[in-house]
C-alpha cells in the first residue's frame, strides 16, 4: 500500500469535516456506478446534498437518520444531473467496490466539526 505524499498543518485545516445526519435517500439512476442522493442535515450550516457509491453494503431505509461525516468545503460538482455540495467519507474495502461510511461513535450535533 502506497502512501501519499505529506502535507502541512496548514494543508489539513483548510479541510472543512463535520457531522450531519442523512435525513433522505434516493436512487440515482442516472449515475455511471450505482449509487445514491443523499440530503444531509448539517445543523446550522444548512442541509447539504451528495451522491454517494454505497450500494453494496447500505439499504436506503437504514441510512436515514445515520450521522456521518463529510468534507463541507469541496465546490459544488455536477454528477449527470444532480449538483453534490459535500463529500461523505468512508473506508473503501479491497476491492473499491464496498464503502464503510465514517460515523461518530456517539451521537453528535449535526454541524459539529472533526477536530
Amino acid at each position: 500500500m502506497t502512501v501519499k505524499p505529506d502535507i502541512t498543518w496548514a494543508d489539513f485545516e483548510k479541510i472543512d469535516i463535520r457531522c450531519g445526519t442523512i435525513i433522505a435517500v434516493n436512487d440515482f439512476e442516472k449515475a455511471r456506478n450505482p449509487s445514491y442522493q443523499l440530503e444531509i442535515d448539517f445543523g446550522d450550516l444548512g442541509i447539504r446534498k451528495s451522491s454517494a457509491q454505497i450500494t453494496t453494503l447500505y439499504e436506503k431505509e437504514e441510512l436515514v437518520g445515520k450521522q456521518i461525516l463529510a468534507v463541507v468545503n469541496f465546490p459544488k460538482k455536477q454528477i449527470a444531473n444532480f449538483f453534490s455540495e459535500c463529500l461523505v467519507l468512508g473506508v473503501y474495502g479491497e476491492d473499491k467496490k464496498d464503502v464503510t461510511l465514517i460515523s461518530p461513535s456517539l451521537p453528535t450535533k449535526n454541524g459539529m466539526q472533526l477536530g
